[in-house]
């Protein structure tokens, strides 16, 4: 049976399944940073609704927004019901350090330039969430999570095509894919750089750390 992970994805690293034994030791922990990670992506759809080119919203550009926004909801539901049922509960405060850091990439106050930004932080944590589901699904034993984890990475593999799709409507496309390399390599430094913890940024436990 052929691995999700082995299904492209842009990205220029690949989570090793190290990583996915260690978070899962604590999976209420991780379900719960998973569940503001949908909360949050979903308020980013809809404030990306808002900010449409210049001078009317294309119709294609709402569309997208609003389905994704939509899939985040019902993926924060399905999430938060697991979370509950298992015992955990929703933290009101919640950082996510790995997001933090792409944001700072953002070229503030240039106009397209600062809305291809957004749109393309937007991809790579779409791609790197989809990577991190498709890695805990194919290493999981709890059939419930692995489940979920199918899932959820069925459902949004294609969601960062979107985004980049979106800001080829703001620039040339050899712009806009030489802006994405970048962003790429930036995307691999920051994720090598998280410490390990039980959440789905994390970075990749030492080995000392898994005996």
């Amino acid at each position: 049976m052929t691995s999700r992970t082995a299904v492209d994805l842009p990205l220029r690293s690949q989570t090793p399944a190290t990583w996915a034994a260690g978070v899962l030791r604590e999976p209420l922990a991780l379900l719960c940073d998973h569940a503001y990670l949908e909360r949050k992506a979903a308020t980013n759809a809809l404030q990306l609704l808002n900010r449409w080119p210049e001078p009317d919203p294309p119709e294609n550009w709402v569309v997208a927004m609003t389905s994704i926004a939509q899939d985040e909801v019902e993926h924060l539901a399905i999430v938060v019901r697991l979370l509950l049922k298992r015992g955990g509960s929703l933290s009101r405060n919640h950082r996510n350090e790995y997001a933090s850091a792409l944001h700072e990439l953002v070229r503030l106050g240039r106009g397209p330039e600062e809305l291809i930004d957004r749109l393309m932080i937007s991809a790579l944590i779409e791609a790197r969430s989809c990577e991190r589901f498709a890695t805990l699904a194919d290493n999981c034993a709890d059939e419930e999570l692995a489940s979920l984890y199918g899932s959820l990475y069925a459902s949004e593999a294609g969601h960062y095509r979107v985004f980049i799709n979106l800001a080829k409507q703001l620039a040339a496309s050899h712009i806009v894919d030489a802006r994405w390399n970048e962003m790429l390599d930036a995307e691999a430094r920051i994720i090598a750089a998280q410490p390990p913890g039980p959440t789905m940024h994390s970075g990749i436990p030492d080995a000392e750390s898994q005996v």
